[in-house]
């Protein structure tokens, strides 16, 4: 297949590139910047040059390719919003591109039940094979800038590494290599309409995490009240005490899906989260 990949040169979007190329896929990334450029051709993949803001670049990129993985998201969180807004017009526009055909468009869920996972339903019923991934909050792997990097600065920063009252909540994750994996089998069969999630380790006790930054980093693992959690953790203070653990059994029921990477606390004991 000749795959249109938005986000191609992210953390995820390259982890898919290298995936869909090693499974013999010809692959097309969206970038805006020469070093995205660069390396994208470094890759083997073809460069379409725009960005989300540009419709007609979207339409171009999606018309000519026979399936679409949309993984850019401008990560403004000031602007959350207008954030979700430019990635419902994406959606709006590769869709219409690919009405009709009956070729695939996965895209990546960004707010639970947002305008863009309603829109992707709806073209399921205009010909186009949608389906919805939905990762768990920490994609781990090698280069991750998420929450866990986060999380090691702060304990950096403060002097200890803390978790919020027992610690005993959970956060679901996924490795960035198994998530890419689920990409490419989405676009190769996941029906239309299909919601799919993407997590590895449905619930790693928080303080179980927060052992492992303090033992690496050779400080104290504190708890501390959820009133504490404000001041210590920022704008993480919510996700730092909230229980969501979540399941993929269904997701890997319907697609063949495993998770074979390491988990998310077995890829913090390797190391190259400290040696930054």
């Amino acid at each position: 297949m000749r795959i249109f990949v938005t986000g191609a040169t992210g953390y995820i979007g390259s982890a898919v590139v290298r995936e869909l190329i090693h499974a013999g896929h010809q692959v097309v990334g969206l970038t805006r910047a020469d070093d995205g450029a660069a390396m994208l051709e470094a890759l083997g993949a073809e460069v379409h040059h725009g960005t989300l803001e540009e419709l007609d670049s979207l339409r171009s990129g999606a018309s000519a390719a026979d399936g679409v993985i949309h993984l850019a998201f401008k990560h403004d969180f000031a602007d959350f919003a207008g954030a979700l807004a430019t990635d419902l017009r994406a959606v709006e526009t590769l869709g219409a591109a690919l009405e009709g055909s009956g070729k695939p468009l996965v895209i990546t869920a960004h707010f639970n039940g947002d305008a863009s996972d309603q829109a992707a339903l709806a073209l399921a019923e205009r010909g186009v094979r949608t389906s919805i991934v939905s990762l768990a909050p920490s994609v781990h792997g090698e280069d991750d800038k998420g929450f866990v990097p986060r999380l090691i600065s702060i304990a950096r920063e403060k002097g200890f590494s803390a978790y919020v009252e027992d610690g005993s909540n959970r956060w679901p994750a996924v490795h960035r290599l198994d998530a890419a994996a689920l990409f490419r089998l989405a676009i190769e069969s996941a029906p239309a309409g299909s919601r799919l999630d993407g997590v590895g380790d449905e619930g790693v006790p928080f303080r179980d995490i927060a052992a492992v930054i303090g033992r690496h980093l050779n400080v104290p693992v504190v708890s501390i009240s959820r009133e504490e959690a404000g001041v210590h953790f920022g704008f993480l203070a919510m996700l730092a005490g909230l229980d969501f653990p979540r399941s993929s059994e269904g997701t890997q029921e319907l697609l063949g899906w495993r998770p074979v990477q390491p988990g998310l606390i077995a890829d913090l004991e390797q190391g190259h989260y400290f040696n930054k």
